[in-house]
């Protein structure tokens, strides 16, 4: 399920349910452990290499990951800070283009993670302000996280 998104002035923000055919430990694990995010991270058509990757798991911890596009070779480097991890249940974490965490453009990621009977809902918002996209670029912002989590499912079940 998708929540939809419209250009809006100043703060806004969009979710996606997924569920997972994988219990949510493992799930958790995928969003936590740098071998795991690098497999599915940027979804169909990129590749995140483990060597560019850096992940310290813990609030005021900072991640970093570079994807490239497997078409032309393009980076995209991603990075953020985690504010909150509560293991197997929810991570909040920031989200900013480039090779560190920018304050003044971040959007803010949470994702929790429930229990369905040995499947996972993850419920997946990104919040921040999407006053610049045009509505081709929000849906491609949607399809994009689509792809990736296509990828994690991938990677999980």
């Amino acid at each position: 399920m998708t929540e939809p998104i419209s250009p809006a002035k100043g703060y806004s923000e969009f979710t996606i349910t997924r569920v997972f055919d994988a219990p949510r430990e493992l799930v958790f694990r995928a969003w936590t452990d740098p071998d795991q995010f690098s497999r599915w991270w940027g979804g169909k058509g990129t590749t995140t290499p483990r060597e560019t990757m850096r992940m310290d798991v813990r609030p005021g911890g900072e991640w970093y990951a570079d994807m490239t596009s497997d078409a032309d070779g393009s980076k995209h480097p991603f990075a953020g800070v985690y504010r909150e991890i509560v293991e197997n249940e929810r991570l909040v974490l920031t989200l900013s283009e480039g090779d560190r965490p920018d304050p003044d453009r971040e959007h803010v990621m949470t994702v929790t993670f429930a229990d369905l009977d040995g499947k996972t809902e993850m419920v997946f918002t990104q919040a921040g302000d999407f006053s610049e996209f045009t509505a081709e670029q929000l849906e491609g912002l949607r399809g994009g996280w689509g792809s990736f989590f296509d990828s994690l499912a991938e990677e999980v079940e």
